[in-house]
């Protein structure tokens, strides 16, 4: 398992996904934030069927700062239940991964 983690978190626009992403580099929580600006989601939510538009922000971090970062996002973020998942990065290019790690310090 890697340290590097990879975080995607939907947001309700672009807006909100930059001002999460802002609040989260401010607080060294995560080396950089990618917005893609805008997809089209399809989900079951409180027994109905809700189609609507959103933005991803995926975020660049280690694994030392994930419950931090769930924490302030909750905190900020628009959704009563925002999507906010970890996925592992391995094989990738060693200077970029000790990029994102020196970026946390």
């Amino acid at each position: 398992m890697s340290n590097i983690k990879l975080g995607y978190i939907t947001c309700k626009n672009t807006k909100e996904a930059k001002t999460i992403a802002a609040t989260l580099l401010d607080k060294k929580l995560i080396a950089c934030g990618n917005i893609i600006p805008k997809i089209d989601s399809i989900f079951k939510w409180k027994n109905k069927v809700v189609k609507s538009s959103e933005s991803i922000l995926f975020v660049k971090t280690n694994k030392s700062k994930i419950k931090k970062i769930i924490s302030a996002v909750c905190k900020i973020h628009s959704y009563e239940d925002p999507c906010i998942i970890f996925l592992d990065l391995q094989n990738g290019n060693k200077n970029f991964m000790n990029w994102i790690n020196q970026c946390l310090k």
